[in-house]
C-alpha cells in the first residue's frame, strides 16, 4: 500500500532523514523504532505532506503522492494521530469526533463509526459532551485515535501513541491498535519508543538511526535481535 523509495526530508539546511526506503503492505502493523531524534516523527510527517519530501518518492497504492497538499493526502485515505495527541481542546469529545468526519457526508456511516469508537473507548461515550481539553493524557490519546478512525482511513499513521502514558494505559492503547486492525483491515503505521510493545503487535519493523534504515525485519525476529534487544529493549 504505502513505499518509501529513497526518501530524504528535512527542515531547512537540517537532513533529519536520508535515503529511506520501506514498505508497508496492504492490512499490515509495520512499526518503525528508534531513538529520540533519529527521524521518525519526519517520515510520518512527509508522508502526510507536512514536512517537503527533498528527494525520493512517496507511493500510495503505486500512486505518487509526495508534493500533494495534506488535504489531498486525507482524501485519499490517509490520516495521522500526531506526537502530542493535538485535539481541539475548546470542543466536546463529540464534536471532536464530528471534526474527523468533516469530509464525509454519509450521514449513516458517520453514526455507525461513533458508535464503533465508543465501543473501543466507552470512557469516551461517558464524557461526550465534555470539553476535550479536560480529559486526562490517556483520553485525549484516545480521542485523538477516534477522531482519525472517522475518517475512515485506509491507512492509519499512529506517532507515539504511548507517550506520557502510565504503563496499563499504554498496554490499552497497543491492545486497541491490534483490533483496529483486525476488525477493519486497517493498515497501520506505527511510529514508537516503546519498541518492545510496538513490535509485540507488528507483522514487519523496521530500525531507525540517525535518520536511516539500518534493520528490517518480522516483529518477533527484531524482538530476538541482539542488537535491537541492546539498544532498545534494555536487554
Amino acid at each position: 500500500m504505502l513505499k518509501l523509495q529513497n526518501l530524504r526530508a528535512g527542515y531547512g539546511n537540517i537532513i533529519a532523514v536520508d535515503d529511506v526506503s520501506l514498505e508497508v503492505g496492504q492490512g499490515e502493523i509495520v512499526s518503525l523504532i528508534g531513538a529520540n531524534g533519529a527521524g521518525k516523527s519526519t517520515v510520518l510527517m512527509t508522508i502526510s505532506g507536512v514536512v517537503s519530501c527533498l528527494a525520493g518518492r512517496v507511493l500510495l497504492d503505486d500512486v505518487e503522492i509526495q508534493g500533494l497538499e495534506p488535504d489531498q493526502i486525507v482524501r485519499r485515505g490517509v490520516c495521522q494521530v500526531p506526537e502530542g495527541r493535538h485535539i481541539f481542546p475548546q470542543l466536546t469529545v463529540r464534536e471532536n469526533l464530528d471534526m474527523g468526519a468533516f469530509l464525509r457526508r454519509d450521514k449513516k456511516g458517520i453514526r455507525d463509526d461513533i458508535d464503533y469508537v465508543f465501543t473501543l473507548f466507552p470512557i469516551l461515550a461517558e464524557r461526550r459532551n465534555q470539553d476535550g481539553g479536560t480529559l486526562s493524557g490517556g483520553q485525549q490519546q484516545m480521542l485523538a485515535m477516534s477522531r482519525a478512525l472517522m475518517a475512515r482511513p485506509s491507512l492509519l499513521l499512529l506517532d507515539e501513541p504511548s507517550m506520557g502514558l502510565a504503563p496499563l494505559m499504554s498496554k490499552q492503547i497497543f491492545k486497541i491498535i491490534k483490533r483496529i486492525n483486525a476488525d477493519h483491515g486497517t493498515t497501520i503505521f506505527l511510529v514508537e519508543q516503546n519498541a518492545n510493545q510496538a513490535l509485540h503487535i507488528a507483522h514487519r519493523g523496521y530500525v531507525l538511526e540517525n535518520g536511516r534504515i539500518v534493520l528490517a525485519g518480522s516483529g518477533e525476529a527484531l524482538l530476538t535481535d541482539p542488537e535491537v534487544q541492546k539498544a532498545y529493549l534494555g536487554i
